[in-house]
């Protein structure tokens, strides 16, 4: 099996999740990282002599032999960098999202397409093995017709202060339930809360109407006593929910519903009734998202070719986080989704 030689750009927060996992996968090495951080730089030397650093990501693309880099710099300069590394001949896998606008994510997609080069976003919940039982138990329709999804994620910090609250936590469950739907919404409308720092949303409610009536909702917040990484999903046989941090197991099944009384003589005995039933916890075989997501990665580097997490799932995502800042502006005004 050949080895892909893999550098890291941005050294931060999960730059060395990458490192560490990268170099633990037998198909890989990391060869190279790159951060304006020269403690960071040091931090990575330590705990991985064998990686060359670099303070300039161009020197790196340009001394290294890499056959592919990880993006993991602020999500502000995701486009010029990622750009740089495609113009390098370079496979990438950018940590979410893309970029912060559709027109600098069509142009990436464009040049991957156009050199040849595999693009990824690591939208890391599609490899959560929570999530994927979540999406074969929708498909089999186990919960018949759904109705609606709603995810809570929140927490007291951190606080970042390059992009707000939806940038930084709604994109995971906006790619979820695109993921889950294999569609994008047709319409969003979002309100929020600048609490902390002027011009960037600390909380966020947002509402997403998807085709077939499907309608979701997602309550983003740095400004939270607790943490909450929860999804809801309602059908009208069952209801499922994932819940990350969960003990028991990641997903419960709720065999609930709702049924029309079967018998009455006139309207006014007619009743909408509650049916309770049993709650189950199927097995999910866990496994770090992370490593699945890069292994998966260097699959599509190999085969040359890519089905998830690829250009066009993500410029969906920037799509519609796009649409999204429109309405936080437009003071939760509906807003379709842009072509």
């Amino acid at each position: 099996m050949s080895v892909t030689r893999i550098g890291v750009i941005g050294c931060g927060h999960w730059g060395p999740n990458h490192i560490r996992v990268f170099s633990q996968l037998r198909e890989s090495r990391v060869l190279a990282c790159a951060d304006l951080d020269q403690k960071r730089l040091d931090a990575i030397r330590e705990t991985h002599p064998q990686v060359e650093p670099y303070k300039d990501h161009r020197a790196m693309l340009r001394s290294a032999e890499l056959d592919a880099v990880v993006v993991a710099a602020p999500t502000r300069t995701h486009h010029a960098i990622v750009k740089d590394a495609l113009e390098a001949g370079k496979h990438v896998l950018c940590e979410k999202p893309l970029c912060v606008g559709s027109a600098e994510g069509r142009e990436l997609v464009d040049e991957a397409a156009r050199r040849g080069l595999i693009l990824m976003t690591g939208h890391v919940f599609l490899f959560n093995p929570g999530i994927v039982k979540l999406k074969e138990l929708i498909r089999f329709h186990d919960i018949g017709r759904l109705y609606y999804m709603r995810a809570l994620r929140t927490n007291l910090g951190p606080i970042r202060q390059d992009v707000n609250s939806v940038f930084d936590l709604a994109t995971h469950d906006i790619s979820i339930f695109n993921f889950i739907l294999d569609a994008l919404p047709e319409s969003v409308s979002a309100v929020g809360g600048t609490y902390l720092q002027q011009h960037l949303e600390d909380v966020a409610f947002i509402s997403l109407r998807y085709p077939n009536g499907i309608l979701g909702n997602i309550q983003v917040s740095w400004l939270d006593p607790k943490k909450l990484r929860e999804i809801v999903v309602v059908g009208d046989k069952k209801m499922l929910v994932w819940d990350e941090l969960s003990s028991p197991g990641p997903i419960h099944i709720y065999d609930k519903g709702v049924m029309r009384e079967p018998y009455y003589d006139d309207f006014g005995q007619f009743h909408l009734l509650a049916r309770e039933g049993d709650i189950t916890i199927p097995k999910v075989r866990l496994e770090e998202p992370l490593k699945v997501q890069n292994r998966f990665f260097l699959q599509c580097i190999r085969e040359k070719s890519i089905k998830m997490s690829d250009g066009p799932f993500s410029l969906g995502i920037v799509r519609t986080l796009e649409a999204i800042e429109r309405s936080l502006k437009l003071g939760g005004a509906s807003v379709p989704l842009s072509s």
